[in-house]
């Protein structure tokens, strides 16, 4: 029987796209026993995956002496495949320790071990020159699933659903849109960066403009701004920004007809749901959404991406031209063709 550890501790969209790589290994090979190595506010999104047997969890933050008891408690499980879908510094402690040292395990045959590359080369002339080498249209899951063809797997993301979520976290969900809606479209206004968030009028011309349909707001607790969009039509606006937990406000995707998003984790929810998603694609590179169910929507400018991120700084001389020049009425007439649909 094939043992196999994911290791994929953050960020919460890629977490949620790699959601694909246990959902293709376990359809692929119905006899594994599927682990995955995450940080632990993420383990709840993991674990209802009915294809992983077991989350193994850091806290943020953790310090060195955490990560070799982790490591040591994985090695004792005597994983067959360990794919490392993160690399950084700490999954490669992780993986030296698995493989022993300088992974002479995986050199005697022991185990099979696959890296994620992150492609150094290609980002540096993307970055640096805007010379994009990525495979184009880029795919952040397409990305995370192409090192498993080394272990025969098929390259093609798995059907929908991905993401596995808590049904009391639905019904707290349901409890806090009005009684009376029946139908809703979601928004998501904020993001990480700012560069990355399209215009707040925008967001309130597109309400404005769809006079027959109920919006509810998404966000953090920190998105106190969102408020203000209440007021482009308050009968048929709700703001549950900082009102609800991540699962909580991801079943409120799933409840929805669509979701509007700017690059943020909910739009990964829609992804991984296979909920109607309109995508507004900024400053950063690497988060693109990979399903057909989203439309995405983005400027061919030359100074895109300006950073790995999105977290800038802008270049452009019209400032913020890459979601200024995504016109709301364009979002508009695509919603309604989803809607009606």
């Amino acid at each position: 029987m094939k043992k196999i550890l994911i290791f994929r501790f953050s960020s919460l969209g890629d977490v949620l796209q790699t959601l694909s790589v246990a959902g293709r290994l376990g359809e692929s090979w119905e006899d594994a026993e599927i682990h995955w190595a995450t940080r632990e506010e993420f383990a709840p999104l993991i674990a209802r995956h009915p294809h992983i047997k077991k989350v193994w969890t850091l806290r943020k933050g953790a310090s060195l002496s955490d990560v070799r008891t982790l490591g040591r408690e994985l090695g004792r499980e005597k994983f067959t495949h360990v794919y490392d879908a993160h690399n950084n510094l700490r999954t490669r402690l992780l993986g030296w320790q698995l493989g022993g040292f300088l992974g002479w395990r995986r050199w005697l045959g022991g185990q099979k071990f696959l890296r994620r590359s992150i492609y150094r080369i290609r980002r540096f002339f993307l970055f640096r020159f805007h010379w994009n080498l990525f495979p184009q249209p880029f795919s952040g899951q397409r990305a995370l699933l192409e090192p498993l063809t080394q272990w025969g797997i098929p390259l093609e993301a798995p059907p929908v659903p991905q993401l596995y979520l808590d049904d009391q976290a639905g019904s707290r969900a349901r409890q806090a849109l009005p009684a009376s809606w029946t139908d809703f479209v979601a928004l998501a206004p904020s993001a990480a960066f700012q560069l990355k968030r399209w215009p707040l009028e925008y967001w309130v011309e597109l309400i404005r403009s769809n006079p027959d349909t109920r919006f509810a707001i998404l966000g953090g607790p920190e998105d106190g701004f969102l408020q203000d969009l209440v007021s482009a039509a308050p009968e048929r606006v709700v703001n549950l920004a900082g009102r609800l937990s991540f699962e909580e406000s991801a079943q409120v995707v799933v409840q929805s007809r669509a979701l509007v998003s700017n690059d943020t984790g909910l739009m990964h929810v829609a992804e991984q749901t296979g909920k109607p998603c309109l995508a507004l694609m900024g400053p950063a590179p690497f988060g693109f959404p990979s399903r057909p169910q989203t439309r995405i929507f983005e400027l061919k400018l030359s100074c895109r991406p300006c950073s790995k991120h999105g977290q800038g700084p802008c270049v452009n001389a019209e400032f913020h031209k890459c979601m200024r020049g995504i016109l709301p009425t364009e979002v508009a007439r695509s919603l309604k063709q989803v809607l009606d649909a």
